[in-house]
């Protein structure tokens, strides 16, 4: 494939993964977090099966195997019962820029881990990721304790899935990178997440699941996003730029709450932006920090 657009193809994904806090968020709305994430998921499944594939699972190292699908499972039930259990939709997109925390950690983990080479930027990189997110959450206010204090008690579930999520992702990032292989287990690991949302559908009591046309219409948006975004990915970074796709995933965060605030109508406050500034920028640090 013509490298140019495999590397559109790679851009493509970063579009569709920015949809997903406003879309996952409007479907809990009508399924209720967990029977939503279970639907998601679902049809996020049987697409991947469509696109990418059913892995040869005889060609996995046993430890990628269970260490990959028992992370990528407990992340993706993270981010999606995290922005599923927000007490509103702004909220919803602030616990998605905790979430946005995963690259900055990713390189780190890759440095402590991986034997990434580094140099001492990736300190203050870390540290604006970390500010920026308090200042997300100190909501008009920017940077105010009172405020981060109060935001995060009336929703400590949320905030803590989704801040568990960005430790988890990062450590997902590092075993693939050392234990993988080239093999590509997306399928598998989407599959397991929607049935280990089933089972905990099935054994907790979990409000009625109320179907309409707007919440099928992005359910459906939805599980092509996952699905088409988890293929797409794919093909970039097998045949694409990986250089440029890589650059221009930290600006995800300022994407995805764009696209969110659209979705779910949900105006942000001139504090938030910077904040997620911060996290973009905090992210290049740490990226920058990593090149030769």
């Amino acid at each position: 494939m013509d490298r140019k657009r495999a590397t559109l193809i790679g851009l493509a994904a970063i579009l569709l993964w920015s949809t997903m806090v406003g879309l996952i968020r409007s479907v809990s709305e009508g399924l209720g977090p967990v029977g939503g994430a279970a639907m998601i998921y679902t049809v996020s499944g049987l697409l991947c099966l469509v696109t990418v594939g059913f892995p040869d699972l005889r060609k996995f190292s046993p430890r990628y195997l269970i260490a990959g699908s028992v992370l990528f499972v407990s992340y993706e039930i993270c981010l999606a019962l995290s922005l599923g259990y927000a007490a509103t939709r702004s909220q919803a997109i602030e616990v998605g820029m905790v979430n946005y925390l995963w690259p900055s950690l990713t390189i780190v983990f890759a440095i402590l881990f991986n034997g990434q080479r580094s140099n001492l930027w990736v300190i203050p990189g870390l540290a604006i990721s970390l500010l920026g997110v308090c200042w997300v959450l100190g909501g008009e206010n920017g940077l105010h304790v009172d405020e981060i204090v109060r935001n995060v008690v009336s929703s400590p579930l949320s905030y803590a899935l989704a801040f568990a999520g960005a430790f988890i992702w990062a450590a997902y990032c590092t075993v693939t990178s050392k234990f993988a292989r080239g093999q590509n287990g997306i399928t598998l690991f989407v599959l397991l997440t929607a049935l280990s949302l089933w089972v905990k559908y099935a054994l907790s009591a979990q409000p009625e699941m109320v179907f309409s046309v707007p919440v099928v219409v992005k359910l459906l948006m939805c599980g092509v996003a996952l699905g088409f975004g988890y293929a797409s990915w794919n093909v970039g970074i097998l045949h694409g730029n990986v250089t440029v796709l890589a650059a221009v995933s930290y600006f995800t965060p300022v994407l995805s709450a764009a696209l969110a605030a659209v979705l779910l109508s949900s105006p942000l406050s001139f504090a938030f932006w910077q904040g997620a500034l911060m996290v973009c920028a905090g992210s290049l640090l740490c990226w920058y920090a990593t090149r030769k």
